[in-house]
């Protein structure tokens, strides 16, 4: 597909999100760019959450995936359906009640200011990094397979997809994401879908093939329940995607801005339920695709994409989409579910981004009203060039597939928040405050220090998901110790 084509295609898309903006953001206030004015129909915010959870990560990392590690994501994914049970049913309930802005305002309640203020810089690191993962892997593409037909840089690239999000975002931040997102999810389900069936197609799989041919045989295993040391055994996976759920999604301002948008906690929590179960059967049909597409590769003589003498396994999908004469519709809905799954997260990561400094940094609340937009605006800008600096760093160190690189990190920046919370929730104890960002730093170093520990001295053990629990672990413990009763 020519490189002029897929451009339309982007311009169309955002100027229909553009449009979208300038409908929701009539008469938008703070309270409609932080909360949407708590009005957001709950089973619009379950079905955008799909599009915000998976991303271009997933659109294009997890089918990679499948080369080196099969259906084993499945195995983590059944973990994510466990916390989301934790979040809605444990979580949701404090944060309505209280009524908070920002979710890290409980630990100011619960546990003091530096508290406070170090969980909030947890997030801020997290999120940064995690949409500056999901951006990076999205302008890769787009350099790839349009920009650099134009002999347009990178670093120009990556300008362009931040003010395409700014444009739609900064009038009503979260009141615009919850609508944009419903449509991006739309359009990237659609996108998954359809190739499938497209690729299926040219393999002539028929439905019973997906599952039992032979071919297919090589990638589908889910269950990896042999060697306890692996990375993959099954226990790890679960138990490590249960509190990457419960961190990523419900210690995690960007995703839990939206729930608290829904007018009650009973919706907060349907939506919940529902948005988990759907994820479970998407993330499958993603793991599917990428099998199809190792399958095709190898059918047709497709070589995998190197870039700077990197092998891509996360370049194969468009590789195959944009690349193979697959005729119009591929190429078309590839683009449209990339963008779409790429900036659902983008745009939403931007707008949590800009609640959290505002609310937990900047002291937003106490500020006069008359300087309250002018400086959400301005930290909403800030916002943008930081994650666009971002990318264009990680362009430089990156050398291994994303959503594997995304995940390693959830387990650092992510343990010092689950060990906060969980001290708060499920103790009565009183914290020496002052001394938490210590205690939280420690934490991370001890699990660093694990995860590297060679592996002759752990009887050949392998660290994977779990890291994220042992580092709240090791936070939760150093918080008992310097605490006392009530």
């Amino acid at each position: 597909m020519q490189s002029t084509y897929i451009l339309l295609i982007v311009v169309a898309y955002f100027t229909v999100l553009i449009g979208i903006s300038f409908l929701t953001s009539k008469k938008a206030t703070n309270q409609s760019f932080f909360k949407a004015d708590k009005q957001s129909p709950w089973y619009l915010v379950a079905f955008g959450m799909i599009g915000a959870s998976l991303s271009g990560v997933t659109f294009i990392s997890v089918p990679g995936w499948v080369q080196s590690s099969q259906f084993s994501y499945m195995q983590v994914v059944f973990g994510y359906w466990l916390g989301y049970m934790f979040i809605a049913i444990v979580l949701m309930p404090i944060y309505y009640k209280l009524n908070v802005t920002s979710i890290y305002e409980y630990l100011n309640t619960r546990l003091g200011v530096i508290s406070y203020k170090t969980g909030a810089f947890y997030f801020f690191i997290s999120r940064v990094l995690g949409a500056s993962f999901r951006l990076f892997l999205v302008a890769i593409v787009l350099q790839n397979y349009v920009f650099a037909e134009f002999n347009v840089s990178f670093e120009i690239t990556v300008a362009i997809s931040i003010v395409l999000i700014w444009l739609y975002t900064f009038r009503s931040g979260i009141k615009t994401i919850v609508w944009t997102d419903t449509l991006q999810t739309l359009f990237m389900l659609l996108a998954v879908f359809i190739t499938v069936i497209l690729i299926s197609n040219e393999l002539d799989f028929s439905f019973v093939d997906l599952f039992s041919n032979e071919a297919m045989q090589q990638y589908n295993k889910i269950w990896f329940t042999n060697d306890p040391n692996s990375k993959s055994y099954f226990i790890k996976s679960l138990i490590g995607g249960a509190f990457i759920a419960i961190c990523m999604t419900g210690l995690d301002q960007d995703m839990m801005q939206k729930n608290l948008t829904c007018k009650t906690l009973k919706d907060a929590q349907k939506n919940m339920y529902s948005f988990s179960v759907v994820l479970i059967a998407v993330n499958y049909v993603f793991l599917l695709l990428g099998a199809l597409l190792f399958i095709y590769a190898a059918q047709k003589g497709v070589e995998i994409p190197v870039v700077d003498g990197k092998v891509r396994t996360d370049l194969l999908f468009p590789e195959i989409a944009l690349r193979q004469n697959l005729g119009l519709a591929l190429p078309v809905l590839f683009i449209l579910g990339l963008i779409a799954s790429a900036y659902s997260s983008a745009d939403s990561a931007l707008a949590s981004l800009t609640t959290s400094f505002c609310i937990d940094f900047l002291d937003f609340k106490n500020k006069p009203k008359s300087n309250q937009v002018f400086t959400r605006k301005i930290v909403h800008i800030a916002m943008s060039i930081l994650l666009a600096i971002v990318v264009i760093i990680f362009n430089k160190i990156s050398d291994s597939n994303v959503i594997s690189t995304l995940l390693k990190v959830a387990s650092y920046t992510y343990g010092p928040l689950l060990g906060m919370f969980c001290f708060g929730i499920f103790t009565k104890r009183v914290v020496i405050d002052k001394w938490v960002w210590l205690i939280s730093l420690l934490s991370i170093a001890l699990t660093f220090a694990i995860a590297n520990t060679p592996l002759e001295i752990l009887g050949g053990y392998q660290f994977g998901y779990e890291l994220l629990p042992i580092n709240g672990f090791f936070t939760y413990v150093g918080l008992f110790i310097l605490s006392c009763r009530k």
